[in-house]
């Protein structure tokens, strides 16, 4: 058995795939796993493999090690780059086994034959490739007209089998598509397997209604957040987004907005992403007086992006002073805006505490918030 280290490439923005308001193509969940595990776990069960490394933006390895320490699996998290070639440029880094397999998490679907065939011709190629033939006819067109020999014309696809040595090389040069293209060009031999139209990229959302993925779990997912700031001497505060005069302010780092903190603490408890404390720290001048509007959208993206949608909200406001009812609509459309969320969502309440504590001797405010979320339905869509 050959030694061979494994990297899937999970790094992309996945800029074609998200035309419109869906997740990033390898957060999609395939029932509750998010779709780079899937395919992680798929081709890790294909073989013994010496090291599996997964390629991840910065912002999501954290996350992507929870799932990861979840199900017992030690697979070694890189940080990817701009492009595909500096992902797997930093992924390689850590391999020092004699192969090293490199696939694309869009590859979702890759049938175990096609594995098997490459390893079959580990001892052969300095690269290994699974393609697909050409039946149409192929005509190009470059100021002259030229019909080119479709028996000659491969679709190139991944996992691809390289010498380790050979690739990293390879990658020194110049900027590639595939690992295949890198080795050929600096003299490196190449043999080819027959792949299969199973392992087809996933590249538009239109894609995924010619896979057979199961679909992603219905199940509602809970998320709770509270939040305290103090009461001083002011001229005013601000609620949902939305200022309340008055003659109290808000103690805190950023600009206050207890309501927007509790809400965000709410989305990030629901997806299980820590909390307004980690992501964005009260010892860090960046965030002083921050807009809390600008961070509950980081983290509204972020949830998006690794698969969520937000159903409900519910918020319960308890303060002595300043009343709260009458700007509790213009709170809730400013919350259904910021989400991007219909009104009827949203509910906002607001209770005093009959003076008793801290909120009744008007030295602060509390919010509690609740909100519904879903993973994303992308069969649905």
């Amino acid at each position: 058995m050959h030694k061979i280290a494994f990297i899937l490439l999970s790094a992309g923005d996945s800029s074609r795939f998200q035309t419109k308001k869906i997740p990033k193509k390898q957060w999609l969940r395939i029932g509750e796993l998010p779709l780079w595990l899937k395919v992680a776990q798929e081709i890790n069960s294909y073989y013994l493999f010496s090291k599996v490394i997964i390629s991840a933006k910065e912002d999501e390895k954290k996350y992507m090690q929870k799932y990861l320490d979840s199900f017992g699996l030690d697979f070694l998290l890189t940080t990817g780059g701009e492009t595909r070639q500096e992902s797997l440029n930093n992924a390689i880094s850590q391999v020092d086994e004699e192969l090293v397999l490199v696939s694309d998490v869009a590859r979702c679907s890759i049938p175990r034959d096609v594995f098997n065939a490459i390893i079959l011709e580990a001892n052969n190629y300095d690269c290994i490739v699974p393609y697909i033939p050409i039946n149409d006819t192929i005509a190009y067109d470059n100021k002259n007209l030229e019909y080119l020999q479709r028996e000659q014309i491969k679709i190139i696809q991944t996992p691809q089998l390289s010498k380790t040595k050979i690739l990293k090389n390879a990658l020194q040069n110049l900027s590639y598509t595939d690992e295949s293209s890198a080795i050929y060009a600096n003299g490196g031999k190449i043999g080819f397997v027959l792949g299969s139209p199973q392992s087809k990229k996933l590249t538009s959302p239109e894609d995924l209604s010619s896979f057979s993925l199961p679909p992603p779990s219905p199940k509602t997912i809970i998320g709770c957040g509270s939040d305290i700031h103090i009461l001083d001497k002011g001229e005013g505060i601000l609620l949902g987004g939305i200022p309340i005069p008055c003659e109290f302010k808000l103690i805190a780092h950023s600009d206050g907005d207890v309501c927007l903190h509790a809400l965000s603490d709410a989305i990030l408890g629901g997806i299980g992403a820590g909390d307004i404390g980690e992501w964005f720290p009260d010892n860090d001048e960046t965030y002083k007086n921050a807009d809390s509007a600008k961070l509950l959208q980081q983290i509204t993206n972020f949830a998006l992006n690794v698969g969520y949608t937000i159903e409900q909200v519910d918020i319960t406001i308890f303060a002595q002073k300043p009343k709260i009812s009458p700007y509790k609509q213009a709170i809730e459309k400013n919350i259904a805006q910021l989400l991007d969320i219909p009104l009827f969502c949203v509910n906002v309440k607001a209770t005093t505490t009959e003076k008793l504590g801290f909120i009744g001797r008007e030295e602060g405010i509390l919010v509690h918030s609740n909100v519904v979320l879903a993973y994303f339905q992308w069969h649905n869509n």
